[in-house]
């Protein structure tokens, strides 16, 4: 990417962009233009980026752009991409772990393998960041991010850097209770020592299993509804019969019942219709209605 001239961030060092296509950074490839969309060029430059900005200016922050479902009228705010400024990664001590919000979970996951650390095998299956599983609790396969959580940092909208204690944070399943306009920068897993063949082994398995039951190689945002208590999202969806269901570019996956796939000509309103679909018929038929894990930014073209 090369910088554009963008009035009011001078001061800052990263990429800023204006008018960015959101479908260039979601893993749907939908979503209409940002307003503003900021790679910054490390944690000091977030700082200066966000006291650059309006008070009243909306803040978006992306990963990989998974879980994510920009509408097509777009964002009219900032986007601060994490994944290429925010990504150090670093061991501390014996069984410590220090990472960014950009870092990639599954990087985190082949990270503390090598270093003989285990705890976080499972974030291999996660096609997110560590930003947005300490965000929402991510978890697959059993294991939840918050279960190695000893230490993060968050910001504000001043350019601000905290370190609350993990203990003040409500954590729930999908589910982290965050003051408004604070944001994870990044976080330190304490972990316990393993054997890196065992770790190496157990990751090959779970990405076997990720590959055979999801959709991997097809473009959509990861699970699209929470699963209920005592229950499966996935399931509910297929006793209902919708696996296959369409509207116009996006479908239900065949493989995997919560994943939703964009076949190449969806838009943004296409995949929230069939979200909305889905919710009303697995009500009408099954008596549950479906929270989304997905979140939703932007306005409708």
């Amino acid at each position: 990417m090369t910088r554009q001239s963008v009035p009011g961030f001078e001061t800052v060092r990263g990429v800023v962009h204006a008018n960015e296509p959101m479908s260039r950074h979601t893993s749907w490839r939908v979503g209409g233009p940002a307003r503003y969309f900021f790679i910054p060029a490390g944690r000091e430059d977030l700082a200066r980026f966000l006291q650059s900005l309006e008070t009243d200016t909306p803040i978006l922050w992306v990963g990989l752009g998974s879980n994510l479902l920009v509408r097509d009228g777009g964002f009219d705010g900032a986007v601060i991409a994490t994944h290429r400024g925010l990504s150090k990664i670093e061991r501390y001590g014996e069984r410590e772990v220090f990472a960014q919000a950009g870092v990639p979970c599954a990087r985190l996951a082949r990270f503390t393998n090598r270093h003989g650390l285990c705890g976080v095998e499972f974030m291999a299956g996660i096609p997110g960041t560590v930003g947005g599983a300490l965000a929402m609790n991510a978890g697959a396969f059993g294991g939840e991010t918050w279960q190695s959580v000893t230490q993060v940092e968050l910001v504000n909208r001043r350019g601000e850097f905290t370190h609350p204690p993990v203990e003040s944070f409500a954590v729930a399943y999908r589910e982290v209770t965050v003051a408004d306009d604070h944001w994870f920068t990044s976080a330190r897993f304490t972990l316990s020592c393993g054997d890196p063949d065992v770790g190496q082994a157990r990751i090959r398995s779970l990405l076997t299993e990720r590959g055979s039951r999801q959709p991997v190689q097809r473009a959509s945002a990861g699970s699209v509804f929470r699963n209920p208590p005592d229950d499966h999202a996935a399931r509910l969806i297929e006793a209902a019969g919708l696996k296959g269901l369409r509207h116009g570019g996006a479908a239900v996956s065949s493989q995997h019942a919560n994943f939703i796939i964009n076949e190449g000509t969806a838009s943004a309103r296409d995949i929230e219709t069939l979200i909305e679909m889905i919710r009303e018929r697995v009500m009408d038929l099954l008596g549950v209605m479906l929270d989304p894990e997905v979140r939703f930014s932007g306005v409708d073209r």
